[in-house]
């Protein structure tokens, strides 16, 4: 009988599962972001020929969360203040973000989407829940209410690193 190298486990075990299991899992998430990645830079595109990624994001945080100012929309998705007043400024030039003041704080603005913003937000998270739709429509629901489960957990376990 053969001993796997040092520091690696081949059948799970109380602390958690052996490295094949990591491995495949790390596989198919990173498949899954490129994917991910892909579909986004589709669906921006939807919105506008020009939009990145990053701005489509930027919209669809203000259209879930509402209007808040840009160093809160910058701390939302963890980048600098620089990146997200750049974006602002080609969706405030396309039309679909407008700034405010801030009835808190004068000296701050508040970004809020216009209602072009909102109409094309919308249709575009139509868009993809469609998408999804399609791709789980032959999936049992016990089965799509266990990955929701196990994407929240995986989801939660990186909020708290």
């Amino acid at each position: 009988m053969t001993t796997p190298p040092e520091g690696r486990r081949n059948s799970s075990t109380a602390s958690g599962p052996d490295e094949a299991a990591i491995e495949a899992a790390e596989e198919q998430l990173s498949l899954l972001w490129r994917r991910s990645r892909a579909a986004s830079y589709q669906f921006a595109r939807t919105v506008h020929p020009d939009l990145e990624p990053a701005a489509y994001g930027l919209l669809a945080i203000l259209f879930n969360d509402g209007p808040m100012r840009l160093t809160d929309l910058a701390a939302n998705i963890g980048v600098g203040k620089p990146s997200v007043s750049r974006q602002i400024a080609f969706l405030e030039k396309i039309g679909l973000v407008r700034k405010q003041d801030d009835p808190q704080d004068g000296r701050a603005q508040m970004i809020h989407l216009t209602d072009k913003g909102q109409e094309q937000i919308k249709a575009s998270q139509n868009a993809r829940k469609k998408a999804l739709d399609d791709r789980l429509s032959s999936w049992p629901s016990s089965d799509v209410r266990e990955f929701a489960r196990l994407l929240r957990k995986f989801s939660e376990e990186i909020d708290e690193s």
